[in-house]
């Protein structure tokens, strides 16, 4: 071959290959062109989509992932959105996003928490191409209606779907089933209707599922028993009819089951007694018939067991008592006969106890008092026979007992005196003989006693006044009733109430000191040498004890009625960390308000009073008078007293809390002004004339307030009116007259200390009418009695001026 040859050929093959790489090159540009085209379009598509929504005022960022709510991934494509109501300026409607322009889209929240605005109009089918989304939650938005688009099975990578209260109705569609992923369903409180289809059997991963407060029919599926992860099924407040299934025993995880309020028929199936991790069984409400299975008594976790309101039958099974975690037992109203089992005292974690309304007989068990933390009690209306047992005065925290409607007999126990918490005893309609307990009517914490149709005998005493509730009607008592239940309680019930009150905390000193002495005796058998030191130790311990307890209940008069015995000051100063102004609620001419919580954890007010005892020894006296003075008003529109103390440093009041405050803080701002609408006013206004009535006309001798206004008449949570402050005005100053200078409101101190002056409530309803505050002239005196049927006539005002915008 020549060389002309071959050079032909060597160059022909580097022509070839320039020419190809060209083609490489040629074609390999547009090909990055087009991806990164690609890109560029697929973001623009989305910031329109975003930007079109209209779900965002002003689309200042240039760069769409940094709008508030949305997160992008590494190639700025979409893929969370959490979106609050906070950024909802214009159109709040699902259907204005274009759904198909984020195909990357994973999580979406658009829940309503904090707002009374959200989303509106329906869920749109596109929602369903998002094949991505894991997440979806639009709670809360309760202005979105329709049905739930079929289309939402598509989503087959959901692991948490919540659209509850969201007023979406329709049915549940078969295509649930393809939610093989999810993990939480929520779709309570909405107006879903139809069956709950069997395709939910197909959802083994769910462990949260709550279908509640909807119109749901049908029976439950028994494909529910195929959800062995199932911890939470809630089921409850719909139209469900049927039999419980008995495959709901698979579900071995289950912690709480909700079917209660429904229309669910048949027995209460045996498999229950399989779910052993069940904490709370709620099936009340429904229709079940037949007799508790007694396999219940292997839920060894259960707390909570309420199967009342249904029609059950047969005893209660003796192996309740194995429950040893139940804390709330409700059989109550059934057809349950047969004796109480005895184990039920067996229950040693039992709080409540509601077993009426049922056909039980025979005695109620001795045992029962060993449920030391029981605090309701409820067997009334049942058949039970036999004593009242004098071990149901152990449950030291009994606040509800009711017996009433049974066949007991016998006398009252004595040691009912001794349950110091109890406020609530219902004895009515049995055969119940003897004299009601000395101790009973002293109980620092009753407010109501019935002991009506009984044959009990004796007098009544006088001192039942403390009950706020009682009916003695239809026993044998002899004599009268007496007069002082119409003129409030004298002075002594409230010091026998303290001292009643007192003895339970000696009851719970007496218990420490027997075990302190058990204490000593265990040490002085193992080392004797010992018992010296240890009696040495006990004996200085004790001592400081009793004369800490001395300085602080005897040093000064304290006397809180109505609560745990004996408030001391020291527990006073804790509530409010020494008069705390953190603590002040209020501020008048002769003290300031506080609020305060108790050990017992009610709320009071404490009134402060300025001036302290050692700066006047006389006013001593009168504060005491005075207390003994509120202690005898008794009515519904007057603020409760409590109690007093009388301290070396300070005294004050104890009064009932009132919410709201006072009447002129709800009339000083037109929000809370609002409230208050022309019928609630009337009522306002009708109420303090009532107490004024009371005080003047009733109370004997009369009580004249000498200072009402708006800052002393008081509202609680239902908008009712309350008188406080009266007499204290006149108790910081006994002896002045209407030319000295007092504690009160200019334009409503009475001018005349006599019951009939009524110019302070006229210009105070003046006030309450016109929202200013009444300094002109006095008007005419007007009778209370008359005072809704006579005109008040307001000179030179047009009834714009004289009507308050807001009434």
């Amino acid at each position: 071959m020549s060389n002309n040859t071959i050079f032909t050929v060597v160059y022909s093959v580097m022509l070839l290959a320039l020419s190809m790489a060209a083609s490489i090159s040629i074609f390999s540009v547009p090909s990055s062109a087009k991806l990164s085209s690609s890109l560029s379009f697929s973001s623009s598509a989305e910031a329109k989509a975003l930007l079109n929504s209209g779900w965002w005022r002003n689309f200042s960022p240039t760069y769409h992932c940094n709008l508030e709510g949305i997160t992008c991934n590494r190639a700025g494509s979409v893929f969370r959105m959490e979106v609050r109501y906070f950024y909802y300026y214009y159109n709040h409607s699902l259907a204005n996003m274009d759904w198909s322009s984020l195909p990357n889209l994973e999580y979406l929240d658009l829940s309503n928490y904090y707002s009374s605005f959200g989303l509106t109009g329906g869920i749109p089918a596109e929602i369903g191409t998002l094949s991505k989304l894991t997440h979806l939650d639009l709670s809360l938005n309760d202005n979105l209606q329709g049905i739930l688009p079929p289309t939402l099975g598509n989503l087959t990578q959901l692991v948490h779907l919540n659209l509850s209260r969201t007023n979406m109705g329709g049915s549940i569609s078969s295509s649930i089933g393809n939610w093989r992923n999810l993990i939480h369903l929520d779709l309570n409180s909405n107006n879903l209707n139809g069956s709950i289809p069997p395709e939910i059997g197909n959802l083994k991963n769910l462990v949260e599922m709550d279908l509640s407060f909807n119109n749901l029919r049908g029976s439950i599926p028994s494909s529910i028993g195929h959800l062995s992860n199932l911890a939470n099924m809630h089921l409850h407040s719909n139209q469900l009819n049927g039999p419980i299934p008995s495959s709901i025993g698979h579900l071995s995880n289950l912690a709480n089951l909700s079917l209660h309020s429904n229309q669910l028929n048949g027995p209460i199936p045996s498999s229950i007694g399989h779910l052993s991790n069940l904490a709370n069984l709620s099936l009340h409400s429904n229709q079940l018939n037949g007799p508790i299975p007694s396999s219940i008594g292997h839920l060894s976790n259960l707390a909570n067991l309420y199967l009342h309101s249904n029609q059950l039958n047969g005893p209660i099974p003796s192996s309740i008592g194995h429950l040893s975690n139940l804390a709330n037992l409700s059989l109550h109203s059934n057809q349950l006969n047969g004796p109480i089992p005895s184990s039920i005292s067996h229950l040693s974690n039992l709080a409540y106890l509601y077993l009426h309304s049922n056909n039980l007989s025979g005695p109620i068990p001795r045992a029962i008092g060993n449920s030391k933390y029981l605090t309701n009690l409820c067997l009334n209306n049942n058949l039970l026979t036999g004593h009242i047992p004098n071990s149901i005065c152990k449950l030291k925290k009994l606040t509800f007992l009711d017996l009433s409607e049974n066949l007991l007999s016998g006398h009252l126990p004595r040691q009912l005196g001794r349950l110091c918490n109890l406020e609530y005893l219902g004895l009515k309609r049995n055969n119940l003989i003897g004299k009601i307990p000395n101790g009973l009517v002293y109980l620092p914490q009753l407010e109501y006693l019935d002991l009506s149709e009984n044959n009990l005998v004796g007098h009544i005493q006088h001192c039942l006044c403390l009950v706020t509730f009682f009916n003695l009607s239809y026993n044998l008592f002899d004599g009268q009733v007496p007069k002082i239940f119409l003129n409030g309680c004298p002075y002594d019930c409230y010091e026998a109430q303290w001292s009643n009150s007192s003895s339970c905390f000696t009851v719970n000193n007496e218990k420490r000191r027997m075990k302190l002495i058990l204490v000593v005796s265990l040490v002085s058998t193992i080392s004797l040498s010992l018992l010296g030191f240890v009696v040495c130790f006990c004996l200085r311990k004790t001592k400081k004890i009793r004369s800490e307890a001395r300085e602080t209940n005897h040093g000064d008069i304290c006397s809180i009625w109505n609560y745990d015995g004996r408030i001391a000051y020291e527990d006073i100063i804790k509530a409010t960390n020494d008069f705390d102004i953190r603590y002040c609620i209020g501020t008048g001419g002769y003290g300031s308000v506080y609020r305060a919580q108790l050990p017992s954890g009610q709320v009071v007010a404490l009134k402060k009073l300025h001036r302290f005892e050692a700066e006047d020894p006389a006013f001593d006296h009168s504060f005491r008078n005075e207390v003994q003075m509120l202690t005898n008003v008794r009515h519904k529109n007057i603020v409760k007293l409590y109690g007093f103390c009388l301290h070396n440093i300070c005294m004050f009041l104890v009064y009932e809390y009132m919410e709201k405050g006072s009447l002129f803080c709800a009339l000083r701002f037109d929000v809370e002004a609002s409230e208050i609408g022309w019928i609630q006013r009337v009522k306002i206004v009708e109420a303090m004339a009532h107490a004024l009535s009371y005080l003047h006309h009733d109370c004997t001798p009369p009580i004249v307030h000498r200072d009402i206004s708006s800052n002393n008449i008081l509202l609680n949570t239902q908008l009712e009116a309350f008188v406080s402050d009266f007499g204290t005005a006149r108790l910081l100053h006994p002896d002045s007259s209407n030319q000295t200078v007092i504690a009160g409101t200019y334009g409503y101190i009475a001018p005349d200390p006599k019951p009939m002056s009524r110019p302070s409530m006229i210009r105070l309803s003046q006030e309450f009418l016109s929202r200013r505050k009444a300094l002109a002239a006095p008007l005419r005196t007007v009778s209370l009695r008359n005072l809704w049927y006579r005109k008040m006539d307001f000179v030179h005002q047009s009834n714009e001026q004289v009507i308050s915008a807001q009434v």
